[in-house]
């Protein structure tokens, strides 16, 4: 049935990839001038587009890998390379944030994708969706990945009361600690896939 055990690691990769924490000033610049009510309907469209974005490639995963010749054992590789490169950037503060602009919905892009629904929680999601072999084990992968969103959605959408909470200080260190442990799911990841391709060869 449930495994809690799956639900966990995927949460935990999706909460360290995803980086509630750190998406919380982004947010709060690219939101930046607009009503509170206006913020709180952009974080609702950040969180369903990102959400959308994960779901179609968690379901159809399997098929684009098959129909661009990538095997799993390769994906696992560069997602974990991809993944070390994003952890690099929260270790050492050089990810850039965009600027806000007035014409565009922010919400959508860049905030939705790919601040959210990036290149390393889509690698992360197919991955998940591969492995789950049972049926209680493609709910317990949804169900992290549903979590994930509605904790995304807190987050923004009360962020103006968590930055007073947790200063930018806080958010500093959590981003630093997500960084670390960012790094060494990564190289994991990365173990795995060569472990793989030398077992397959």
């Amino acid at each position: 049935m449930f495994d809690v055990a799956v639900f966990g690691s995927l949460f935990l990769t999706l909460f360290v990839i995803m980086d509630p924490p750190g998406i919380t000033p982004i947010f709060l610049g690219l939101t930046s001038g607009r009503p509170a009510k206006v913020q709180k309907k952009m974080a609702f469209q950040a969180v369903c587009v990102a959400f959308g974005v994960i779901a179609v490639f968690g379901i159809l995963g399997h098929q684009i890998l098959d129909y661009l010749h990538v095997s799993v054992p390769a994906l696992m590789i560069a997602g974990g390379l991809l993944l070390l490169l994003i952890a690099l950037d929260l270790l050492t503060g050089k990810s850039d944030e965009p600027t806000q602009t007035k014409d565009v919905n922010v919400a959508l892009v860049p905030l939705g994708m790919p601040l959210l629904a990036g290149p390393g929680a889509i690698v992360s999601v197919i991955l998940a969706v591969q492995d789950a072999d049972s049926i209680g084990t493609q709910i317990s992968v949804w169900a992290a990945i549903v979590a994930m969103h509605v904790v995304l959605w807190l987050v923004m959408r009360y962020s103006l009361l968590i930055i007073r909470v947790i200063k930018d200080g806080g958010v500093v260190l959590v981003t630093r600690l997500a960084g670390m442990m960012l790094s060494a799911i990564a190289v994991q990841q990365i173990i795995n896939g060569v472990t793989q391709v030398i077992n397959g060869g």
